[in-house]
């Protein structure tokens, strides 16, 4: 697939259909960071870790934390990789492993925005997710092909702003 490809779902937000079976995606925004020949790669942004907060997963890395991250969610990014941390995040994009996504939005994984985020010297918007959902090649594109997925422009109040509860039916309005 071509990166201008009309089918490239980077940037944008993929929403489960109404109905989907698959409790891993039932009623799900996934907020797609990577899409090309080699397969895809997403964070589902409206599932909140039930029972880890902030301040638990900052005493499991060993990154010292101020009590600000006790109230902090943990998002579950998806099934694969369940117990990588990731950072989707607005300005600053100086981290060490960092992936564009827009102009307003990267990814990152590394230890120094995790440490920054747990004194408050991180970027002002961020969402921490364990794990993600990805897809090898094609298999995207085949179940977009299967109407298996909707999709709207990717909306950086809902991925910010929104409260979580909230995002799937306000993406929904954007389709």
């Amino acid at each position: 697939m071509s990166e201008d490809s009309a089918r490239n779902m980077k940037g944008r937000f993929l929403l489960a259909i109404p109905g989907l079976p698959d409790p891993n995606f039932s009623q799900t925004v996934t907020c797609m960071c990577e899409h090309n020949e080699s397969g895809a790669l997403g964070f589902i942004v409206n599932k909140v870790h039930p029972l880890l907060t902030g301040s638990e997963l900052f005493e499991d890395l060993k990154i010292k934390c101020d009590k600000s991250v006790d109230a902090l969610q943990v998002f579950l990014g998806g099934p694969v990789q369940p117990s990588g941390v990731f950072v989707l995040h607005g300005p600053p994009f100086d981290w060490d492993e960092s992936l564009k996504v827009t102009p307003w939005l990267s990814l990152s994984n590394s230890r120094d925005i995790l440490e920054a985020i747990a004194v408050q010297k991180g970027p002002e918007s961020y969402m921490i997710l364990l794990g993600c959902a990805g897809w090898g090649p094609l298999q995207l594109d085949n179940e977009l092909s299967d109407a298996a997925w909707l999709t709207c422009p990717m909306s950086k109040d809902i991925l910010f702003s929104t409260r979580t509860e909230l995002k799937y039916d306000k993406a929904m309005m954007m389709i």
